[in-house]
């Protein structure tokens, strides 16, 4: 195998518009086996970013010993990215996993059985409710659970309980996307494809690095790239991804001005007529409106506001305005920046303005950035209704009610489901007494973490933790409870463009592990939570039939899973929904027959105010007479509430690299992932690194009003002005839950502040400033791969990360090179 740590996205095979793309599949073995030596391939999907890739898990003797890609599935025909082939099966098996629960004895946490620590989990939640009722509850989950486990929880929250502090971390990643179609197109789900990709002739990414956050997608894009009529490709994003490096057109926009971009492109569309005005009159409304507020957004406007070239955005309007099939993707450079939901929204709005939804190649993909995010918002596990219902409309609390069998009164509709930071605030304010945290690591990937990891510590919250290992987050709980993961567990999960999968069980957990089904269902039966009829609320006995109860509250509905099955989803392809006996097969693309479900009595949403976040309401959205038809939302751009000034000169941002995934529970124990990114890095453009007389892998302190890191710089080619951090990196290997003398979470500096509309937290708009501390000894530990390649290769060794001889050898099956040569990088 070429070595897939260097040669992150392998090899190339062309192919052409509206061609098959072909297979290719990828394999990788722990060190000395051989395909003879598995004993059995168990079906499954990968869970390190959004993609869902299909692939197959080999056991030997009871473990999981390696991983390939599943060449009849139709997300990933065969292929897999680093994560996937190392990360996936050797992040599971940390010698450090979790075994046994935990509680807290004093200043310690001690091992201890099953019955005792549920025993003190109920006791205190019984406890609450008698002196305080359900509001003193709080629930933070995961994008990486599975689909029953989501479903199971948001029974018990909302019908069990009857709280609505519920949310999960998917509020940090892909909150916008599922606001901007609810604002756009009445309810969430992926208009587009994947197989978009292989039609289009223009692909544009808004703050999209599909490089790194999606590999194998990428693939897709290099495989048309390098065909006989490639699509053009326009790049928004303030740093010089692999991305840009390929765009016929690079924005690099200032961050905290996507909107003004966006107000621009949409301006010339519509100056030069480049729009389907039959499609616009017979199924969209607002197109008035929406013409007025961008007409001030000249390209000269935009440069003034951007910072990007008049020309440049004139380029990239005519490939959006001109080409016969336009797909577009958008991701966190939209979601965790100011106006989020307003500029994706505009992104929808030039889909709208051209008629381009629901044919081959002409797609919308409101990127997700976790495996099973799709199925937290889907299920109500994130604060929604399950199954796209509007907390605003009484028919649809009935019917949950009475799929549930409970009163109507007991599922919480009076007000909007409480968010992921208003849930932090009230239990910093002692309203919410008891949180759940499920999968996830607030201490380290919330914003403004001093602050998080404070209120995890309040003596008052009694705080539950369910996870692999030993968190940052779980070393402040009161309770920790051991969680089986990937391969250890069966369940469903659904990917970014809908598509289903079925991971079955591959090997046991470690020790006392349980599954978070199996979990929440002990809580609940613990609980005694019961229907109106006497009847257990849950009354499962595992996950399939968990599956078959989320198939009847999806009956009907948008996101219909009637047709599918475990049996349906074993042995083939993923298939995507809605799938019922209209469409057997799945569904491809969605409002191919430009309908859309905004009916007063189909809409997920009334909608917002773009700018205020104010609601609509039913009455006002009524007589809106959307009537099945897209809506047209504009905003006025607005500038961010943080931006340089004198103190603080420059613009923060955060955000991902291609070989670790969140807070590294997983990544950070693959060892040859873990070589190729070891730890923190902060990177700075060469104007700026010159100004501050700071060479690469100089020590330097990075500060805001909040917080501070101190990490090596790595001088890349980035936009001057601006700094980039990765947010991967906390305590854990130190056994500690915050910093120590030299701090690396990226979220030491972020703001406490987020959207309007989808709440979703801005991790890329901050302002700080950048001294050196101390000379550096060598190179930033950053990857010379992708986006975070330094700006002058000769000055760092073509080598990935503090990559060691090792782990090349693993990864690649080959020796490493003679001493006193360089790695040769494919």
């Amino acid at each position: 195998m070429p070595d897939r740590i260097a040669d992150i996205w392998g090899q190339r095979t062309p192919f052409a518009r509206d061609e098959l793309w072909p297979v290719r599949r990828d394999q990788k073995l722990a060190e000395g086996l051989t395909d003879a030596d598995v004993e059995r391939w168990v079906q499954s999907a990968c869970t390190l970013c959004s993609n869902g890739c299909a692939c197959d898990i080999a056991v030997k003797d009871g473990r999981m010993v390696g991983v390939r890609g599943r060449a009849v599935d139709t997300v990933n025909h065969g292929r897999l990215g680093p994560k996937g082939l190392f990360g996936s099966w050797q992040g599971m098996q940390g010698a450090d996993r979790l075994t046994r629960p935990l509680i807290r004895v004093g200043e310690e946490l001690v091992e201890t059985d099953w019955d005792t620590a549920m025993g003190r989990i109920v006791e205190r939640s019984r406890q609450l409710l008698a002196e305080k009722g359900p509001l003193s509850h709080g629930f933070y989950t995961s994008g990486q659970l599975f689909l029953e486990e989501y479903y199971a929880l948001a029974i018990i929250g909302k019908a069990g309980l009857g709280t609505p502090h519920m949310d999960g971390n998917t509020r940090l990643c892909t909150a916008t996307a599922a606001a901007a179609m609810k604002e756009s197109f009445g309810s969430d789900g992926q208009p587009g494809s994947y197989e978009d990709i292989d039609s289009c002739d223009a692909i544009v990414l808004y703050g999209h690095n599909m490089a790194e956050t999606q590999t194998v997608l990428w693939m897709r894009v290099l495989d048309r790239l390098a065909g006989p009529d490639r699509p053009l490709v326009v790049c928004i994003d303030p740093r010089e991804t692999e991305v840009a490096r390929v765009a016929d057109v690079h924005l690099p926009v200032r961050p905290g001005t996507n909107l003004a971009l966006m107000n621009g492109l949409v301006r010339e569309l519509l100056v030069h007529g480049w729009v389907d005005e039959d499609y616009l009159a017979a199924h969209t409304i607002g197109l008035e409106e929406l013409r007025a507020t961008v007409e001030q957004w000249t390209p000269e406007a935009v440069v003034r506001t951007c910072g990007v070239e008049a020309d440049d955005v004139r380029r990239a309007a005519e490939i959006i305005g001109t080409s016969e099939r336009v797909l577009s993707t958008v991701l966190q450079g939209f979601y965790q920046a100011s106006q989020a939901t307003a500029s994706a929204c505009q992104v929808n709005n030039l889909h709208l303005l051209r008629g381009m939804l629901g044919r081959p190649g002409c797609g919308v993909l409101q990127m997700n950035g976790q495996p099973t995010a799709q199925n937290a918002r889907e299920t109500g596990a994130d604060g929604d209704l399950p199954g796209f219902r509007n907390w605003e409309n009484p028919e649809h609390i009935a019917e949950l009610a009475a799929l549930w069998g409970v009163d109507v009164d007991r599922i919480p509709h009076w007000s909007p489901p409480t968010h992921a930071m208003q849930i932090f605030r009230y239990a910093e304010q002692g309203s919410i007494e008891f949180l759940w945290v499920s999968a996830t690591n607030p201490a380290v990937s919330m914003p403004q973490a001093g602050r998080i990891r404070g209120i995890l510590g309040r003596p008052e919250l009694f705080l539950v933790v369910q996870d692999l290992y030993l968190t940052e987050t779980a070393l402040l709980a009161d309770v920790v409870l051991p969680a089986a993961g990937w391969g250890e567990k069966q369940g469903a999960f659904t990917n970014v463009n809908r598509t289903v999968h079925l991971s079955d069980k591959a090997v046991e957990p470690p020790g006392e592990a349980r599954s978070d089904l199996d979990i929440f269902l002990d809580y609940g039966r613990r609980m005694d939570f019961r229907r109106n009829d006497g009847t257990p609320l849950l009354d499962w006995a595992g996950p399939e039939d968990g599956f078959r109860a989320w198939q009847e509250c999806t009956r009907g509905r948008l996101c219909d899973y009637t047709g599918l099955s475990y049996e349906r989803l074993r042995g083939g392809s993923g298939i995507p929904w809605p799938c019922n006996d209209e469409h057997p097969d799945g569904t491809v693309r969605l409002y191919g027959d430009a309908v859309f479900p905004t009916a007063l009595d189909r809409a997920e949403t009334y909608g917002h105010d773009l700018l205020t976040g104010a609601t609509v309401g039913a009455t006002a959205y009524s007589a809106m007479r959307v009537d099945g038809r897209a809506l047209l939302k504009p905003a006025p751009y607005a500038p961010p509430h943080e931006g340089p000034d004198a103190e603080y000169p420059l613009q923060y941002t955060t955000g991902r690299t291609v070989y670790q995934f969140h807070t590294r529970t997983r990544t950070g124990r693959a060892r040859q992932l873990q070589a190729a990114a070891p730890s923190a890095w902060a990177e700075i453009s060469r104007h700026d690194a010159s100004l501050l007389g700071i060479a690469e892998g100089d020590l330097i302190r990075v500060s805001s009003r909040r917080g501070e890191i101190v990490v090596p710089a790595r001088v890349g080619d980035i936009r001057p002005g601006t700094v980039f951090a990765p947010f991967h990196y906390g305590y854990w290997e130190q056994n500690r839950s915050g910093p120590g003398e030299h701090p690396t979470a990226a979220n030491e500096l972020t703001a406490t502040e987020w959207d309007p509309v989808s709440k979703q937290p801005l991790f890329k708009v901050a302002a700080v400033r950048v001294e050196k501390v101390a000379d550096g000894t060598g190179p930033a530990p950053a990857p010379t791969t992708a986006a975070s390649r330094p700006a002058t290769p000769g000055d760092v060794p073509p080598t990935v990360g503090g990559r060691d001889a090792e782990a090349r050898e693993e990864a690649t099956g080959e020796a490493p090179p003679r001493a006193g040569r360089p790695a040769e990088v494919s």
